[in-house]
């Protein structure tokens, strides 16, 4: 099977907007019951069968669609996918019924000298090279083939550069949704911080030109968050507010790809609900003026 990948969004569509659902936030919003277009999780904290986790996340699906969003297939992994990984989501997938199922393009898994397969904990960069390509295409499509649905593929925040490369990472995210019909989850904020770190003389034309390279009709999803500076580098840890740059730039990216459904991440330092409540209000904001401008010039 190949999944297709989903037409653009028009703009004249309203602009789904939702957040990152935490722990903290669990019973807030199940009593509370904020107008949100829907809420996303990381997957692998609700793997388990049953329990309260289980039961918690079955609440809010009843409340909102859910989108799960995964940290741990290793999609670049040249030793393939974890079979007992890819179990736990499919059975997830079967029960909960997301509307979207995304994870990130990175490796965390490897195999010793000795065979022995270790799983790193961090989510690291893949080459942007053709055999790198060919090794996430084939996971990308064992994924989708299980789930029978097509899978969205994160851009990284990465700290480290492999020096290979065949291509850059648009052409490689590009070339990975052609061939397997995956979607994009363009996260916007990584693009910065990419750009930060990379000591771009221009950073915010640096990622106006990352996001114009993006093929439009694979972007399914697009993701907020905040970032940190620690000394000389800059570290994507979710724990503010967004910044007016990524504002600016969430902006450029409605305007590429569309009334694309939104997501304000916030996983260190979580707040009040109320204060992502006001990103995701921002968010709704920035968009509806973006789709306003675009219709008046149509």
């Amino acid at each position: 099977m190949t999944a297709t990948a989903s037409p653009p969004r028009q703009a004249h569509e309203a602009c789904a907007t939702g957040i990152g659902w935490r722990h903290p936030h669990y019973a807030g919003l199940l009593e509370q019951r904020p107008a949100l277009d829907f809420i996303e999780v990381h997957s692998e904290n609700f793997f388990a069968p049953g329990g309260a986790a289980r039961a918690v996340l079955r609440a809010g699906r009843e409340r909102y669609p859910v989108s799960l969003h995964g940290v741990g297939l290793s999609l670049g992994s040249a030793t393939g996918i974890d079979a007992w990984h890819l179990d736990q989501l499919a059975a997830l997938v079967h029960e909960i019924e997301p509307v979207r199922v995304s994870d990130h393009a990175s490796f965390a898994r490897g195999t010793l000298p000795n065979a022995e397969a270790v799983h790193a904990s961090d989510l690291l960069p893949s080459p942007f090279t053709r055999d790198a390509l060919d090794a996430m295409c084939a996971n990308v499509q064992r994924v989708q083939d299980r789930l029978n649905r097509p899978l969205a593929v994160e851009n990284l925040s990465a700290y480290v550069r492999w020096q290979a490369a065949d291509m850059d990472e648009p052409a490689f995210l590009n070339a990975l949704a052609r061939r397997t019909g995956c979607q994009l989850l363009v996260d916007v904020n990584n693009v910065y911080v990419n750009a930060l770190n990379d000591h771009l003389s221009d950073p915010l034309d640096g990622c106006r030109r990352w996001l114009d390279a993006i093929a439009p009709a694979a972007v399914a999803e697009l993701h907020l968050a905040g970032h940190a500076h620690c000394g000389d580098i800059v570290i994507d840890d979710h724990g503010s507010r967004v910044c007016g740059e990524v504002w600016a730039l969430y902006r450029h990216a409605l305007r590429r790809f569309g009334a694309v459904p939104t997501l304000i991440e916030w996983d260190t330092d979580v707040p009040d609900l109320s204060v992502l409540l006001d990103e995701a209000a921002t968010a709704r904001l920035h968009a509806q003026a973006e789709l306003a401008c675009e219709a008046l010039l149509a």
